[in-house]
């Protein structure tokens, strides 16, 4: 499948056939790695009662665990660019494939703490290799014009993998009885949750053999021959030889891509660009929505929601992000990444404020407190006897627990909508060719340390500022990024990547 259209670059308005087919195809494989991202991250969530009976831990399964991963992430971004600008883009990603394999399979039969956290750091590092390279892979085969959809998948296969992790811990633990059952083989159903993740990592590891090497890399290591080819599949011969010629030209520096070229040599202070994409990977996470995907239960539960309903509405944020971020690959090459950002971010800042509003009128309920017999509280629950509370919760008014309800399911649709796809669509794609493998692990050291950042301090900010205060922080936060987008962000929708600048 070929598909000619006319698009001005470097050299002149030239139209260029594509193997549409073949691209696509390639795009997919590349997304693997962001289906595994997602099922990495959600795994452990059905695990924790297994790993805390098997290891006779309560450390196991707290807050820290799924940050320590998070660190793993932050130093897997940061050192892929640098490997992947001296290995190349697809070597990477078969590394970071057989971390994920080698994560996965110790981390189901880890026999202790410290095990099982150096596995699971191990899988963070693939996490975070994958999150920026799949993106910038994506973006370094990919027409112009199609550029944002093809990357958009990413996001897709984020929040698909995440999915299926969930899907796959409810099937074995419903089949083994619980998640401490024995299941095949005489194991525990909690450690074969790890092993499913096998499938999927072996898949991604055999497809990344059929795929070429990025050729702006081989371009970058002087392998022009070897590029040409590449090109040639992806469009034809005389649109190569112009492309391999436009990236050559693209090389302003007679040097390989290092960290140092974040630096601009005159004015000897960090490229702006470098900036703009900190700021971009910060803020995608400082709007909170770590929160909704991290602690989804512990959140509505916290808002005096059953524990039924609060893993209902985890399933239904899990479904309208996927509807949001089908949507996004439908218009972002058409409305471009600017507009998408600004909107999410005007949209983030409307439903977070109305959330922490409706938080704000509930009665706060600390952990220990005697409920007495008779008691019914402002959300309709009745103590028919004297109870103890077991953790905080948020008495809310029905009304307020449904608008906080529908508030931060907007919410969730609009960050998929925008920062979701959109943040990893420009990173890949508005680097510069000489700074984007340095550009982007900086850019991802930041995401996954803010990532970190978040995910650590939701439960401080819970038990004392309460959902109010928290969602309050998220909402501002929301409110800067839309200056932030205004003033410092570029549109790169239609751009060759060799036209970018710093």
């Amino acid at each position: 499948m070929t598909d000619t259209t006319d698009t001005a670059s470097a050299g002149g308005a030239v139209p260029d056939t594509h193997n549409m087919g073949y691209i696509i195809s390639i795009a997919l494989v590349a997304t693997i790695g962001g289906f595994l991202f997602g099922f990495d991250s959600g795994v452990i969530n059905g695990t924790v009662d297994g790993l805390q009976a098997a290891f006779n831990s309560q450390e196991v399964g707290t807050g820290f665990n799924v940050a320590s991963m998070l660190l793993g992430c932050a130093i897997g971004a940061l050192l892929a660019g640098r490997l992947a600008d001296m290995f190349g883009r697809r070597t990477l990603l078969l590394v970071s494939a057989v971390f994920f394999i080698v994560s996965a399979w110790g981390s189901g039969v880890a026999n202790g703490s410290a095990e099982f956290v150096v596995y699971r750091i191990l899988g963070g590092l693939a996490v975070g290799a994958a999150s920026v390279m799949a993106p910038a892979y994506i973006s370094e085969i990919a027409p112009a014009r199609l550029r944002g959809r093809l990357a958009t998948i990413q996001q897709i296969a984020i929040i698909a993998g995440l999915f299926c992790s969930f899907l796959s811990n409810y099937v074995l633990a419903g089949a083994a009885g619980a998640s401490t059952s024995e299941f095949w083989l005489g194991f525990p159903a909690w450690r074969w949750m790890f092993w499913m993740e096998l499938l999927p990592a072996t898949i991604f590891l055999v497809a990344l053999f059929a795929i070429p090497e990025s050729p702006r890399y081989l371009v970058f290591r002087a392998k022009d021959d070897k590029a040409r080819g590449v090109l040639t599949k992806l469009f034809d011969a005389s649109v190569a030889e112009r492309k391999v010629a436009e990236i050559r030209q693209s090389l302003a520096a007679d040097h390989q891509p290092r960290l140092k070229d974040l630096i601009d040599p005159v004015a000897k202070r960090v490229r702006p660009i470098v900036w703009v994409g900190i700021g971009l990977a910060t803020f995608q996470q400082l709007v909170g929505i770590n929160v909704i995907f991290y602690y989804g239960a512990v959140l509505w539960q916290a808002a005096g929601f059953t524990e039924g309903d609060a893993l209902l509405t985890n399933v239904l944020s899990g479904g309208l992000s996927i509807a949001a971020v089908i949507v996004a690959l439908l218009v972002i090459d058409k409305i471009g990444r600017k507009p998408m950002l600004i909107i999410g971010s005007v949209g983030m800042a409307v439903t977070l404020g109305l959330a922490a509003f409706a938080f704000s009128t509930g009665t706060l309920l600390s952990e220990g407190m005697v409920i007495e017999a008779g008691t019914v509280l402002a959300n309709g629950t009745v103590y028919e006897t004297e109870t103890v509370l077991q953790s905080s919760m948020l008495d809310l008014d029905p009304d307020m627990g449904l608008l906080a309800l529908i508030a931060a399911n907007v919410y969730v649709m609009f960050f998929n909508f925008s920062w979701g796809p959109v943040m990893w669509v420009m990173l890949g794609e508005m680097f510069p060719n000489q700074i984007r493998g340095s550009g982007l692990a900086v850019s991802g050291l930041f995401q996954w340390g803010s990532n970190f950042g978040i995910t650590m301090t939701f439960p401080i900010l819970l038990g004392s500022i309460g959902l109010a205060g928290a969602y309050g922080i998220y909402t501002v936060f929301a409110a800067i990024s839309i200056l932030f987008v205004i003033r410092m962000v570029r549109e790169t929708r239609g751009r060759e990547l060799e036209d970018m600048t710093g």
